[in-house]
This record gives structure tokens, C-alpha cells and sequence, in this order.
């Protein structure tokens, strides 16, 4: 099974128009283009019924005192959760792409629609909730259900960068059996039992210009 982006390479670092916000040298952060990107695939294995796009960033910080505070770092040493950034279940087995800002293309207050994916985009396909989600629930002009894709935005001060791995699965079944809002932590459970196979990309991201890089 093979896999791949024309929009950022394994273990690079993925483009300022496809994260949610870039640096700005005045306000740390600025709202940025937004769009997912371009992923393509091959030689599904043998029974492959649907396919399945998870986007997980592991490093977000487990305590958010430091974050984006002035006159602090987040520590490298700091331990760190996962944090969701899309999924996508029901993809027809005949599908082999996905388009940059084919689902995603600009940031929207209060969070895209779903979970069923809209329009001819790709029809049967669902979209999850992301952890945005949260992040905004007490934000009064941002606060809303944010499914789909949503791009990294890492806190500005933060000294680790940043991985974000899209993990594309190979299903036995052309339906995941799961139902609401397909929270990333409750697609991945769903999975476990009929992955046929799987396969990753890896990008890097800060806000940071200071960041520690990884070697």
C-alpha cells in the first residue's frame, strides 16, 4: 500500500497554506489559508472495502498554563496528548485521491458542517468532529462543531515542534460501524478491528521561531 502527498514530503515541513494559522512578527499568529492537502494512494490490499483518514498532532502540550502566554516557553520535557485534526471514514474503495482544499479551503468560525461530507466533494464519506472543537468551547465568536479539516496551530510559544501524521486505513467494510460525531479518539477505537492495512505521512509545524528542530 502505498501513500503519498504532493503537498509536503515525509517528514517535512507542511506549508503555511495548509496549516489553520502561520507566524506573524507582530501578533505571534496570523490566520492562514486553511486548505487540506494533496494525498494520493495505491495498491490497496486484497478486500479493501473503504478507507479511512485519521490527522493527529501527538505533541500538544498536557497542561495548557504556559500556553501562549507572553514571557513564557511551553518545556520541551512538558508531556504531551494527542490532538485531532480530521477524520474522514467512508471513503468509496474506488477513490485514489484527495485534492488540496478539496474539503478544507479557509478558515471557518464556528466550525465547517458534517458529519455527511456535502455536495459532490465525495459523496457516502463522513467527517468528524476535530479538537478544535474544544479548543474554541469558550471562545463566544469561535465556539461551534468543527468538522473536517482543520491545520496545525501550534501554541506560538511553544519549544517543541510540532508532528502531524495523517494515517490513511485500509477497511474491510465499506461502512465504519460508528455513529454521532466521530470523535477522533472513537474512529481510531472503531478501526481496530478491520484495518487491513495502513500508512503514514509525517509533517512538522511551529509558530515558534525559536523552536527546538527535530533531528
Amino acid at each position: 500500500m502505498k501513500f503519498w502527498s504532493d503537498s509536503f514530503k515525509d517528514g517535512a515541513t507542511i506549508p503555511g497554506e495548509f496549516a489553520f494559522a502561520v507566524m506573524d512578527p507582530k501578533t505571534h499568529v496570523a490566520l492562514s489559508g486553511n486548505r487540506n492537502p494533496h494525498f494520493a494512494w495505491s495498491e490497496l490490499p486484497a478486500g479493501t472495502k473503504s478507507l479511512a483518514l485519521v490527522v493527529h498532532d501527538p505533541d500538544v502540550p498536557s497542561r495548557g498554563d504556559d500556553v501562549n502566554q507572553e514571557g513564557k516557553t511551553v518545556p520541551l520535557e512538558l508531556p504531551r496528548v494527542d490532538f485531532y485534526h480530521w477524520t474522514l471514514v467512508d471513503i468509496p474503495a474506488s477513490v485514489t485521491e484527495i485534492k488540496a482544499g478539496q474539503f478544507s479551503n479557509g478558515v471557518t468560525a464556528r466550525g465547517k458542517p458534517g458529519p455527511a461530507v456535502l455536495g459532490e466533494v465525495m459523496p457516502g464519506a463522513r467527517q468528524g468532529i476535530n479538537d478544535y472543537t474544544g479548543w474554541f468551547a469558550g471562545d463566544g465568536d469561535m465556539r461551534g462543531d468543527y468538522f473536517g479539516y482543520d491545520g496545525p496551530c501550534p501554541p506560538w510559544n511553544d519549544a517543541l515542534v510540532h508532528r502531524y501524521i495523517f494515517t490513511l486505513y485500509a477497511l474491510d467494510v465499506e461502512q465504519l460501524p460508528v455513529a454521532g460525531n466521530l470523535e477522533g479518539s472513537v474512529v481510531v477505537t472503531a478501526l481496530r478491528d478491520h484495518v487491513l492495512e495502513q500508512a503514514s505521512i509525517t509533517g512538522l509545524y511551529t509558530l515558534n521561531p525559536n523552536a527546538v528542530p527535530r533531528s
